[in-house]
């Protein structure tokens, strides 16, 4: 009689065919999902960076010594701002604002900030922003930037060194540059990022963002060629941009002149609180009295500046 091996039901069986071109093709269909999504989120990069809002009516007073300014950056993109005089006062702010916001938005703060500060103040629209004409990107924005504080500078017959750059969210990662680049009196930020990449990262830990993102604003990189004043405010709690994203620009920055005020519990859209308004009001008044500025002498020509 033939012998019959005992058989152990429970011993792996080789997978059929059937089921391995089965789960192939699942692996197959989700792989070419994912490099979609990641194509789509490439494609839809600047709707997610740049948030222009619907532009609000706004009008200056024919009386009151402001001006609307349009100005063009360095590839000839027509720019749109507003300056806000302060009368008799030479110190000058030049305001980049947020991801969400632009010059109509800004200009109620702004003209706190004006008379707080006893400051003329300077706040811009970035291309494809407000009456601004072009497309948001990277290069193109801190050209707008640098644009800026050179119109500025001319407008009140002063240097690019003797303007406070200011800026918050993605507008400090824009101050950041132009102070490292062509200089500034001092430099404030706001719950500005480290990089920008890297914040992205953080909201979409799913997807290589690093190798996906064009828009990385490094302001880490571009701080460490600034060694002016900064005073740098981030709340505790900031939903967007993380408290310790904005911690290691500030350890970025080699400064010996830095100061770093957290707001506890704050987010990333509040103003700040009375404690930060009253330092920054001190911290003006320093830097300004620090270094009196020289009126330039009549008929003076000022040397180009150039990024």
């Amino acid at each position: 009689m033939p012998r019959h091996e005992p058989t152990d039901d429970n011993a792996a069986q080789p997978t059929s065919p059937p089921v391995r071109r089965r789960v192939k093709r699942v692996l197959i269909t989700l792989a070419t999902l994912y490099v979609a999504v990641c194509l789509l989120m490439m494609a839809l990069e600047r709707w997610l960076v740049y948030f222009p809002p619907a532009t609000a009516h706004w009008s200056l007073s024919p009386h009151s010594g402001d001006e609307e300014a349009w100005f063009e950056s360095s590839d000839g993109t027509r720019l749109n701002g507003v300056l806000l005089r302060q009368p008799g006062s030479s110190r000058a702010i030049l305001y980049c604002h947020g991801n969400g916001e632009d010059v109509p938005h800004a200009l109620s703060r702004m003209d706190e900030l004006r008379r707080r500060l006893d400051a003329n103040v300077f706040v811009f629209d970035f291309r494809g922003y407000g009456g601004s004409d072009g497309s948001p990107q990277e290069a193109g924005i801190i050209e707008d930037g640098l644009a800026a504080q050179r119109w500025l500078a001319e407008r009140l017959q002063c240097k690019p060194t003797d303007i406070v750059v200011m800026g918050r969210s993605l507008g400090g990662g824009i101050a950041v540059a132009v102070a490292a680049q062509q200089g500034a009196r001092g430099l404030v930020l706001q719950n500005t990022f480290n990089r920008l990449d890297e914040v992205a990262a953080g909201q979409y830990p799913w997807l290589p963002v690093r190798w996906l993102i064009r828009n990385h604003y490094p302001s880490n990189e571009w701080i460490a060629g600034y060694t002016g004043p900064l005073l740098q405010s981030h709340g505790t709690t900031d939903e967007i941009v993380p408290y310790e994203s904005g911690q290691a620009l500030f350890d970025a920055c080699p400064s010996a002149d830095k100061q770093f005020f957290t707001i506890d519990g704050g987010y990333h859209n509040e103003a700040e609180p009375a404690e930060y308004d009253a330092l920054l009001s001190e911290w003006f008044d320093r830097i300004y009295a620090d270094k009196p500025e020289a009126a330039p002498a009549a008929g003076e020509e000022r040397a180009p500046i150039t990024p």
